[in-house]
């Protein structure tokens, strides 16, 4: 299922609008992401939970050449399934 699928189908159980369905998708989008760049945690109870990770630098190979380079350490994204959500799978 993509966006606009899950959009449509959240219009359909609620009544609301696609239009403002896909505003409401967003909005919670920009603030779970400006949230995570903040450093803070954000936790939907039972279903999941998003917080900022950090990959420390280290050595890597080009896969090319076989040449050594070092590779940057990065921020990251970890998202962990909820209870909920495993329950839903299974």
């Amino acid at each position: 299922m993509n966006k606009s699928e899950l959009v449509a189908a959240i219009a359909a159980s609620t009544g609301e609008s696609q239009a403002a369905v896909g505003r409401v998708m967003d909005s919670m989008f920009e603030h779970i992401g400006a949230s995570i760049k903040q450093g803070n945690k954000v936790t939907i109870p039972g279903y999941l939970s998003v917080d900022k990770g950090h990959r420390a630098a280290r050595a890597g190979r080009n896969p090319q050449t076989g040449a050594t380079i070092q590779i940057a350490a990065a921020n990251t994204v970890k998202v962990s399934a909820g209870s909920k959500l495993k329950a839903a799978v299974k």
